[in-house]
């Protein structure tokens, strides 16, 4: 195996995704550290390895990739020992991938990003009512993909899981999940949070941007 190397930060929920399927496939890897506010990413090195200039990238043995969905996929396929975290299965493999499109589209682009961009690159520190509500709208349809389910493509673990909680445990702060009204959601949250490393994989970046949107917003709008 070649030496694997991640870029990124805590806080970034795709980075923790990736840092997840890597502790899942108990890989050795070194973490680098890229601060976007302060504009690591866009240096002439990390460009030609990088065009696009966005974390997580997953360099092996000289060879980068980025973007989350597409380096845990990666890495399962090539160094896991089972297909169980992103399965062969035509319908099993859809079923992961909508979920990971879900979790990309909705979660990641239309609740943190758009939150996120206006508060930490333009300096606006007031949010609308109406993202908040997007968030509320994005966890009825997690709540009926879980369903009576363990996680969000049945009975065992995969990379959509590690995506999803990635961003939904970033939200909570903006977001409460009242478990009356999200059961299944409330169980998974709890379910993700007992797995093994999940508080340096996950939960210490997670809190890292709620502290980071509290720190910027004064107020609902």
């Amino acid at each position: 195996m070649g030496k694997l190397v991640l870029y990124g930060l805590e806080p970034s929920p795709p980075v923790r995704a990736c840092k997840m399927t890597l502790d899942a496939l108990q890989l050795q890897y070194e973490f680098k550290l890229v601060n976007l506010l302060a504009g690591e990413n866009k240096t002439k090195e990390f460009k030609l390895k990088n065009p696009q200039h966005t974390v997580p990238m997953l360099e092996d043995d000289g060879k980068c990739i980025w973007e989350s969905h597409a380096i845990c996929a990666y890495l399962v396929r090539k160094y896991a020992k089972d297909d169980a975290l992103y399965p062969k299965d035509f319908f099993k493999r859809a079923v992961v991938d909508q979920r990971l499109h879900f979790e990309s589209a909705v979660l990641f682009q239309n609740c943190i990003r758009n939150i996120a961009l206006p508060l930490f690159f333009r300096d606006e520190t007031e949010v609308p009512r109406s993202k908040i509500d997007a968030i509320y709208e994005a966890y009825d349809f997690l709540e009926a993909f879980i369903g009576a389910e363990l996680y969000l493509c049945g009975a065992s673990v995969t990379i959509a899981d590690f995506s999803v909680i990635s961003s939904v445990s970033s939200l909570v702060g903006l977001a409460p999940i009242d478990p009356k009204r999200y059961p299944g959601l409330s169980a998974w949250l709890a379910r993700m949070a007992g797995r093994p490393n999940y508080q340096s994989n996950n939960g210490n970046g997670a809190q890292m941007l709620i502290d980071m949107y509290n720190a910027k917003i004064t107020k609902i709008v």
